[in-house]
């Protein structure tokens, strides 16, 4: 059995009917439906304090290492550019804001604020919209069959890039790079 909330009242009108002797104890933690260590536990706390919820509930967990400020920081970091690698916001991080980590913090921070990992959509740095908008309106004049294209390769500038990157979560990871073919 998992865990299960059980409410303040249930826990009281068990308590009652046990100090009462109005039915034995296997009848009420059936009825109440919390087991043995849960009565226990929850009779220690009404005899120590006379409640039944902790007055001041312990932190579940690990402290965490990074505060807000710093995951913010990591935050814009990604979004400046998409493809750095964790490697590279440890380095980031321990330069920029003297935190050392592991490589694991990051990436469960990262994934927390709703980060992922996806294929980099690539965007031409040397896009004009207003040059190609014109183009589009002088190619739009023929027809398809009167189109014919020839590809002269001799230097390309995209492959050194990654193929990789981060962003939020239903986004696509964007990065603008050199799209320069030529010699």
């Amino acid at each position: 059995m998992g865990f299960r909330f059980v409410s303040r009242d249930v826990k009281i009108a068990a308590i009652n009917l046990f100090d009462r002797e109005l039915l034995p104890l296997h009848i009420i933690l059936e009825i109440c439906g919390f087991s043995v260590r849960t009565w226990y536990r929850v009779l220690k706390l009404w005899r120590d304090t006379g409640d039944v919820i902790n007055p001041k509930p312990s932190l579940r967990g690990r402290i965490r290492y990074l505060d807000c400020e710093d995951v913010q920081y990591l935050l814009r970091l990604v979004r400046q550019n998409p493809d750095y690698f964790l490697d590279e916001l440890l380095n980031m991080l321990k330069t920029n804001r003297f935190i050392s980590v592991n490589y694991v913090t990051i990436h469960r921070e990262l994934e927390r604020a709703g980060i992922s990992t996806k294929k980099l959509k690539r965007i031409a740095q040397e896009r004009d919209e207003p040059r190609r908008a014109n183009f589009v309106g002088r190619m739009a004049q023929y027809a398809l069959e009167e189109l014919g294209f020839l590809d002269e390769v001799s230097k390309d500038n995209r492959t050194p890039h990654r193929r990789c990157g981060r962003s939020k979560k239903g986004r696509r990871a964007e990065k603008k790079q050199p799209f320069v073919r030529g010699r």
